[in-house]
């Protein structure tokens, strides 16, 4: 009896032990199936933060941008022109017998005057929003013409026919125009090019801005203070839109720089429905 109970014992234990173990078994998937969604979650979360505090970067800029306009338009151009009334003064004041020194000293104030409302203009121009109204293609088209013709550079500029393209929201559209404009503006600054090519290319999921130079290519010490060539703005604007942004050497044996910006469909898109991209092209 004593030998019949011991066994039954043990049975019942082994049973017990057997059970738990069971239970732990299915427990484990379930706690690492839970461990593997509050990490994705997490990581969501993050990405959410990201495109927060990119967006409220791009927004802090946009604004300075304006507000420095305005005061170049309005503080300089005043005083440009007050200049200009001083040295009509001085120029009708001055006696018939005056040395020739000071008309050629007077002509060249005028000319350095000139250049700086040139100048100002520019950077007002420049510094403001562009007209979307007609979209960013017809933007852009449009300011890589004028910037060709400022700056003497060859340029070509090949665009997908997307229809999605039109339809981007106001924000979106500024942001692909800045990096764009951006990436220009250091070509002309930086590159001692000659020329530079501008795609725009679409996918099903990305909508990609690749700009090549035949410059010297990029600094070794480019990517230690992106301030300077504007990198950290256009790597906030493609994060705002859950993108990126690549700059490196162009590809194969020729020299110069290539800018990759990437920005996905659905940030850029918003809720709106994104028809499938046609797989033709534009050149403008």
């Amino acid at each position: 009896m004593h030998g019949h109970g011991t066994s039954a014992r043990t049975a019942d234990a082994q049973r017990a032990s057997g059970a738990r173990a069971s239970r732990a078994a299915k427990a484990a998937p379930a706690s690492g199936t839970a461990a593997r969604t509050a990490s994705a979650d997490e990581v969501t979360r993050l990405k959410a933060r990201v495109r927060e505090l990119a967006s409220e970067l791009t927004r802090t800029q946009e604004a300075t941008r304006r507000r420095v306009a305005q005061e170049l338009h309005d503080s300089l151009g005043a005083e440009v022109t007050a200049a200009r009334f001083a040295l009509a003064n001085v120029e009708t004041w001055l006696p018939a017998d005056a040395p020739p020194q000071c008309t050629t000293a007077l002509e060249t104030a005028q000319r350095s005057l000139d250049a700086v409302t040139e100048a100002a203009q520019q950077a007002v121009t420049e510094l403001h929003a562009p007209t979307l109204d007609k979209g960013i293609v017809c933007a852009l088209s449009h300011w890589i013409n004028t910037f060709a013709a400022r700056t003497g550079l060859r340029m070509s500029f090949v665009c997908a026919a997307d229809a999605r393209l039109m339809r981007l929201s106001a924000d979106a559209s500024l942001a692909v125009f800045r990096v764009a404009q951006e990436a220009l503006n250091n070509v002309a600054k930086h590159a001692r090019a000659s020329g530079a090519d501008m795609r725009i290319e679409a996918t099903a999921h990305h909508l990609s801005i690749v700009v090549s130079d035949d410059g010297i290519g990029i600094p070794p010490h480019a990517g230690q203070d992106e301030r300077q060539f504007g990198l950290a703005g256009m790597r906030a604007r493609c994060n705002a839109f859950d993108g990126e942004l690549q700059v490196g050497a162009s590809d194969g044996d020729a020299s110069g720089t290539t800018v990759h910006a990437r920005f996905e469909w659905k940030a850029l898109m918003g809720n709106a429905s994104r028809p499938r991209a046609r797989r033709t092209a534009i050149r403008l």
